[in-house]
C-alpha cells in the first residue's frame, strides 16, 4: 500500500526521510541551534536539498526541562509552519505534538501530518487529524506521560505491547476519518523503554511491518544508541546509521533524523542491495 501524505505519495518500497527541525532552545541534540526563525528556515531548506521528503517541526523538548505551556508551543510552531508551507509547497510538513489544540492550529495553516510521539495521551489529537483529513503517527510510549523518562519500566513482551497499542491507535484513527494510507506506526525507541527494550524492538521490526501499517522509526542519536556503545550525544552518528541500516533491511519505511545526507546514503545503499534501487552509476566491468 502506498503512503499518501499531503502533496506526496510514496511507494511501499520507497524509504522516506523525515528531517527534525526543533523550535526549542533546549533540544537534547542541537541545543537550540534552530530556535530562531532564520536558523530554522535554513535547516529546513538544507534538509530538503539533502533529500528529506518530510519536515518534522517540534516546539517542545521530548525530555524533562522547562515547562512549555500550550500558548508557548503555539507561538513557537504555528507562524513557522504557515511560512514553511509557502516556502516548501511540495514537501510534507509534520508537527511533533501531543496536544490537540496545537494540532488544530497547525492543520489550519497547512500541516500534513501530526506526529503523536506520546502514544495518544490526548485522544482528541486523532480526532483533529480525522477532521482535517491529515496523517498521523501512532507511537508506542508504554503509557508514559509526556516529557518523562522511563523508571524501572518492564514488559512481559515489549513487542506484543507495541503492537497492541500502536495498531489500536491506528485503527481508531481510521475510524475517526484519518485516511488509511496516511497512518503510520512507530515503536517509540526510548519512549517508555530501557535500552534493551529498544534493541529488541529494532530486531523485531518485521512483526510491525507484518501488520500492513507503514513503520516509522525515530532512532537519531537516541539514548539507547548512546548506552549500547557508551557514547555521548555528539558521538552517536555511527551507531544511529548502523541501526538505520538494520531497520531498513527489516522493513521500516520512514526515518526521523537529524543528519539527512548521511541517512540518505545509508538508505540508498540498503535499497540497492535489496534490489529496489539501481546503482547511481554502473561502469565497473562494463567497458
Amino acid at each position: 500500500m502506498a503512503l499518501a501524505l499531503g502533496p506526496r505519495i510514496f511507494g511501499e518500497d520507497e524509504p522516506v526521510i523525515m528531517a527534525i527541525v526543533n523550535r526549542t532552545p533546549d533540544s537534547f541534540f542541537d541545543r537550540g541551534a534552530t530556535f530562531t526563525d532564520e536558523a530554522a528556515f535554513a535547516a529546513a531548506d538544507r534538509a530538503v536539498a539533502e533529500g528529506a521528503a518530510i519536515l518534522d517541526i517540534g516546539g517542545v523538548k521530548a525530555g524533562p526541562g522547562e515547562e512549555v505551556d500550550t500558548a508557548e508551543e503555539l507561538r513557537r510552531i504555528v507562524p513557522f509552519v504557515a511560512e514553511l508551507r509557502k516556502r516548501h509547497p511540495d514537501t510534507v510538513i509534520s508537527v511533533d505534538t501531543w496536544r490537540h489544540e496545537v494540532g488544530e492550529a497547525v492543520c489550519a495553516v497547512g500541516a500534513d501530518l501530526l506526529n503523536d510521539a506520546w502514544g495518544g495521551v490526548d485522544p482528541l489529537l486523532a480526532e483533529v487529524a480525522g477532521r482535517h483529513g491529515v496523517g498521523i503517527v501512532c507511537t508506542h510510549a508504554g503509557g508514559a506521560e509526556p516529557r518523562t523518562r522511563p523508571h524501572r519500566v518492564a514488559y512481559q513482551d515489549v513487542m506484543a505491547d507495541i503492537l497492541e497499542r500502536t495498531v489500536a491507535l491506528a485503527e481508531r484513527a481510521v475510524a475517526l476519518g484519518v485516511p488509511r494510507d496516511a497512518v503510520l506506526i512507530d515503536p517509540g525507541h526510548d519512549f517508555g523503554k530501557n535500552t534493551r527494550h529498544s534493541l529488541e524492538a529494532t530486531r523485531r521490526l518485521p512483526e510491525m511491518t507484518a501488520t500492513g501499517w507503514p513503520v516509522l522509526v525515530s532512532l537519531s542519536n537516541k539514548d539507547f544508541v548512546g548506552e549500547t556503545l557508551d557514547k555521548p550525544v555528539g558521538e552517536r552518528l555511527l551507531g544511529t546509521l548502523a541501526t538505520t541500516a538494520v531497520s531498513a533491511w527489516l522493513g521500516a519505511q520512514v526515518y526521523r533524523v537529524h543528519q539527512v545526507a548521511e541517512t540518505r546514503q545509508v538508505l540508498d545503499m540498503v535499497a540497492s542491495i535489496r534490489g529496489t534501487r539501481p546503482p547511481a552509476v554502473a561502469r565497473r566491468g562494463l567497458a
